[in-house]
């Protein structure tokens, strides 16, 4: 499903001259680079030398817009403040639950600890906001003693669901930590050292490897181990978070150019069409912007989604933009759940006619960045997320993305 680009007077350059203009550009610095003995400039693969500060899914830039839009009473940061600071996970009276071992088995089941863990590393993340908003410092102490609770206690995760799970909570933990660390003085440096260590070995080494799961997994995992990376500063953490994210996100998001089937994400072993048709849950028909899970449902495809614009969001905010790399599968995805959120029938052919739950809030990343920043056409990502505004929370890892995105030009 193609989206037509602007037209008119003030219509943004048409999404396939800019991307012509930009292979361009890119054939040129690579020849250019190629000549004086550098590496390829259109294909960074090494982590940055200096890691940027706040620097995950939100940068600094990014949160000072927000405070600014919200300070002014602008819509829909407004909006979208009131709805967070009226949640539980803003709440200064909330005490953090942590334990030591962690056990979550498929849908949770049994959850020891599962939900409360999550919901405090929100908390936490909302929390960080809540201070950098206000400057209320009440926000960043209620902040540090969730952080500092579960950095005292946990040693590991188990049972089935352990990797998505550590990939859920480990997402959210170092957003909270980088705006905590570096717009706040009031963390000290020994409990910095210990949230880091928890991070390095408790969650790093469950998500760093990935899994051959269905793919909301393997990106949500990936989405952790870069957000870990970057709070640790772990460059070769950060490498191999990115190769994983450039092997699965062509084998999460079918594009025609693919050819007749989706790829294998590397290592997946899926080699015959029928392994393939049975991992994209037994769809034979394949439309740009169908994802592996859009059969299965469309809230674990909301998961999938929400972790690609993550995982882009952070490595443009480290000066590695992989947006160029996604942006055709991201946008074409984002449009074709949009038009079936949005309540338009789906064809037969289509998951038998049949599309099952809801996105959920996730679309505000990846649509300011492919649409405001990059100038792609997206009338049905755009007409879903504006009347989804103000976004709120899956309750998972996902928070808020009205308040940090909606046209966020930084």
């Amino acid at each position: 499903m193609r989206s037509h680009p602007h037209t008119g007077p003030h219509a943004r350059p048409h999404p396939h001259r800019r991307a012509g203009r930009a292979l361009v550009a890119a054939l040129l610095l690579s020849v250019l680079g190629a000549l004086a003995g550098l590496p390829s400039a259109g294909r960074a693969e090494a982590a940055p030398t200096a890691f940027v500060h706040p620097g995950v899914l939100v940068s600094r830039g990014q949160l000072d817009f927000t405070r600014e839009q919200v300070q002014a009473g602008a819509q829909p940061w407004k909006g979208a403040y009131g709805q967070m600071a009226a949640s539980k996970y803003a709440s200064l009276t909330r005490t953090p639950k942590p334990r030591s071992v962690v056990e979550c088995g498929s849908y949770s089941n049994p959850n020891h600890g599962c939900t409360d863990e999550r919901e405090d590393a929100l908390a936490a993340y909302t929390l960080s906001l809540a201070w950098y908003v206000t400057r209320d410092s009440r926000y960043a102490r209620k902040a540090i003693e969730i952080m500092d609770a579960w950095s005292a206690v946990i040693t590991d995760h188990t049972n089935s669901n352990a990797p998505l799970q550590t990939g859920w909570a480990g997402s959210s933990w170092p957003r909270a930590a980088e705006i905590i660390r570096y717009t706040y003085t009031g963390w000290p440096q020994d409990r910095v050292d210990r949230f880091k260590t928890m991070l390095r070995t408790v969650y790093l080494p469950e998500v760093a490897n990935g899994s051959q799961s269905n793919g909301n997994w393997e990106l949500s995992m990936t989405e952790a181990a870069i957000g870990i990376a970057v709070f640790l500063e772990d460059r070769a953490a950060y490498d191999k978070a990115v190769a994983k994210f450039r092997g699965r996100v062509p084998a999460y998001i079918y594009l025609a150019t693919d050819g007749s089937l989706p790829k294998a994400a590397p290592g997946s072993g899926l080699d015959t069409r029928d392994e393939i048709v049975r991992y994209w849950q037994g769809q034979t028909t394949f439309v740009d912007g169908l994802t592996q899970e859009t059969c299965r449902d469309l809230t674990h495809t909301g998961y999938g989604l929400s972790a690609i614009s993550h995982i882009a969001e952070t490595g443009r905010i480290q000066g590695q933009d992989l947006y160029p790399e996604v942006a055709d599968r991201l946008r074409h995805a984002l449009g074709l759940q949009s038009r079936y959120e949005r309540g338009e029938t789906p064809p037969s052919w289509l998951c038998g006619g049949t599309l099952r739950d809801h996105l959920g809030p996730v679309t505000e990343v990846g649509f300011n960045a492919l649409h405001q920043r990059m100038g792609y056409a997206m009338s049905h990502t755009q007409a879903l997320t504006e009347q989804s505004r103000p976004a709120g929370s899956n309750n998972l890892f996902v928070a808020w993305e009205t308040l940090t995105h909606a046209a966020n030009p930084r």
